[in-house]
């Protein structure tokens, strides 16, 4: 039976897509498919959704480590709290972290190095060049991405961390697969009216994670109610 972390994760991931297609959609678009036949344009495009989900489900292990010192030091309930109420003020007043993470010189420089690289990619037609420019492509900024790692960091481990990512990927795959393939089938219009629902979906997500942050367990000392009623038998 998959979690519910899985499940919100999948969520988080398909009805954030919209957001992906405006974001990713060019790329998408630009994927070097002309002149293939239909077999291999839709070989090639899973080879490179293979390649995005691969990088956000590294990501999210290497986010894992993170998360798993934060539970060791008894402080991943305040983390979950934190990310609750920033997904409720993402949702209000459409925060955007694209605009912040891009103002670090760090991830500057490495957004120049990958747009850099997806030029290369993009000129060749090779099959192992479309997983290429989906590794690239999980590299780039994206405010749904740092939402989904906030998510992941609230795991309690390396693997749930990465599975946590994969299943946000897998949730991105349909709408991405789309429009990699037909994406003039989805309007500007159409996809601008489906991406404001989006901070519906961010308030569930806030409300998951603040129900996570409070639901903690009890100190030992204070479980006397267990205690009593199971009273020790004397013969």
């Amino acid at each position: 039976m998959i979690p519910i972390e899985l499940w919100t994760a999948l969520m988080l991931g398909f009805a954030g897509s919209w957001h992906c297609v405006g974001m990713c959609g060019p790329i998408a678009l630009a994927l070097p498919y002309q002149g293939m036949q239909r077999w291999q344009i839709v070989g090639n495009v899973l080879l490179y959704n293979l390649g995005r989900i691969s990088t956000y489900s590294l990501i999210g292990m290497l986010i894992g480590l993170m998360g798993r010192a934060l539970w060791v030091a008894g402080i991943q309930q305040y983390v979950a709290i934190g990310l609750g109420i920033l997904f409720l003020l993402a949702a209000f007043f459409s925060l955007n972290p694209e605009t912040y993470i891009n103002r670090i010189p760090l991830m500057r420089k490495l957004n120049t190095w990958v747009q850099k690289q997806l030029g290369q990619f993009l000129k060749r037609d090779r099959w192992y060049n479309f997983m290429g420019i989906g590794l690239l492509n999980g590299l780039l900024p994206c405010g749904l991405v740092y939402f989904a790692i906030a998510g992941a960091l609230s795991s309690e481990g390396i693997l749930s961390a990465g599975l946590f990512m994969m299943f946000f990927g897998l949730g991105t795959l349909p709408l991405m697969m789309l429009t990699a393939l037909g994406g003039q089938l989805l309007s500007a219009g159409f996809r601008r009216k489906v991406r404001k629902v989006l901070p519906l979906f961010l308030i569930f997500f806030a409300l998951f994670f603040l129900a996570r942050g409070f639901n903690f367990e009890p100190p030992k000392e204070i479980k006397f109610w267990e205690t009593w009623q199971n009273p020790p038998m004397c013969h």
